[in-house]
């Protein structure tokens, strides 16, 4: 059964339907003369998906508090539930990411709630920046760099855990984002710690299946303050090569220093086969707290103009992961992650209107204004009936947050998951 009645859903998009028809009749008149073929960016934007982090779901929270709105999902099967909606009102979602040990349970039961829903699972996450109430060595000083044997043999096994556990899970991939680093000048040997970062990951990278990936993701800061480990991409591309061809580097979009080119980074690691996928959102200031999109959609569309253009020249190997990792404070998150998947649908669908002949062009004739002018053809284009008329053609909602805001969801789940206490603080 799905979580949002699909009769409902069928009848708000009937209230659209005609006038999304004749829009998108418009926009294919105006793309019959660009000689682009309006069904077949449809057709492309429809296969397209992005997955949904299991803890994007509950409210994040800031070092000071935690405001959690109602209806809060009390575990993976909550959480679950909460992920289908997005999908079923997107159509655009259709794999959760687990984080352990907070998702942690009997696999067959996640494999059948999981199939329920219609849901697969993406990469898994380990968790080695935060220590657990059964846990025997503490990860405040580091966990795969940590100067103790035992604490780095420890967060080794908690990742090949994480993998026997996504095993089971059809997942294919394991991603390792570690929170070593220091925080006063003196306090670590740099290439030391580096190093036995990499004898752990090494160990990590032997044991994973013939058919897995392992992504590791860079940091700038945070919660080392003046020093990471996997502080930056040219970090993080030489600890995917230490470790071997199934290794790839993760770029969050909210994990570099101001003013980074990222897109820049993005053609570098697809020229070397080293690009495993990403983590969308968006940050004004240092980190990745915010929706996807919203500070700066342009930064996205050249994102997915460089996964386009690679894509348009077939690079060999080229199949990144694509996964949303936000935190929400003031927002529902389940409608954050729906605008947020939108947004991210949004940039592909840009992205694969460029005029490439004339972009190329103007590139090897070094015209500049012509070349930064095609992108922003292409940029400026709305291409929103493209994507609502993908989502009624799966029978999914025209108007996926006005639908969800109809169906009172959130006030039903709300009825019997206990409201959580807002007490503590702490970045989840």
């Amino acid at each position: 059964m799905p979580m949002i009645d699909s009769a409902l859903v069928a009848q708000e998009n009937e209230k659209l339907i005609t006038n999304l028809r004749r829009d998108y009749d418009a926009l294919g008149e105006q793309f019959d003369r660009r000689g682009v073929v309006i069904d077949e960016i449809k057709r492309k934007v429809s296969a397209y998906g992005v997955a949904i982090p299991s803890w994007g779901v509950g409210t994040g929270g800031t070092r000071f508090a935690r405001f959690p709105g109602p209806g809060e999902p009390r575990n993976i099967f909550d959480k679950l539930e909460d992920c289908s909606v997005i999908h079923e009102l997107t159509g655009a979602t259709p794999s959760v990411s687990l984080h352990i040990p907070w998702d942690k349970a009997d696999p067959a039961l996640l494999s059948n709630r999981a199939d329920e829903l219609g849901l697969a699972f993406d990469a898994m996450n380990s968790n080695t920046f935060q220590d657990q109430e059964d846990q025997r060595q503490s990860y405040k000083f580091g966990s795969l760099s940590h100067t103790d044997p035992s604490v780095r043999q420890q967060a080794i096994e908690h990742n090949l855990e994480c993998i026997e556990i996504g095993a089971a899970l059809g997942s294919k991939a394991l991603t390792v984002w570690v929170g070593d680093g220091s925080n006063f000048p003196g306090q670590t040997h740099f290439t030391r710690q580096l190093e036995r970062y990499l004898e752990s990951a090494k160990t990590i990278y032997a044991r994973l299946p013939g058919d897995w990936r392992l992504f590791t993701e860079h940091k700038i800061f945070e919660p080392a303050f003046y020093s990471t480990v996997v502080q930056d991409w040219g970090t993080n591309y030489l600890i995917a090569t230490e470790l071997g061809e199934r290794a790839f580097c993760l770029v969050d979009l909210g994990h570099h220093a101001p003013n980074v080119n990222i897109e820049m980074i993005v053609a570098r690691l697809i020229q070397f086969g080293k690009l495993g996928g990403f983590h969308f959102n968006d940050s004004k200031y240092g980190d990745d707290d915010l929706d996807t999109g919203s500070i700066d959609p342009y930064r996205l569309f050249l994102v997915f103009n460089e996964l386009v253009d690679a894509e348009a020249r077939a690079v060999p190997g080229f199949d990144p992961a694509h996964m949303l990792d936000q935190s929400h404070n003031v927002t529902d998150p389940i409608e954050s992650l729906m605008v947020s998947a939108m947004e991210v649908q949004r940039a592909y669908a840009q992205a694969l209107i460029v005029d490439r002949p004339a972009l190329e062009a103007c590139q090897e004739s070094n015209d500049a204004l012509m070349a930064t002018t095609t992108l922003k053809k292409a940029y400026r284009t709305d291409v929103e009936p493209i994507l609502a008329m993908a989502r009624a053609d799966k029978g999914a909602a025209i108007d996926p947050v006005a639908v969800y805001r109809t169906s009172r969801y959130r006030e039903t789940v709300a009825r019997t998951r206990p409201a959580v206490s807002g007490a503590g603080g702490g970045i989840v």
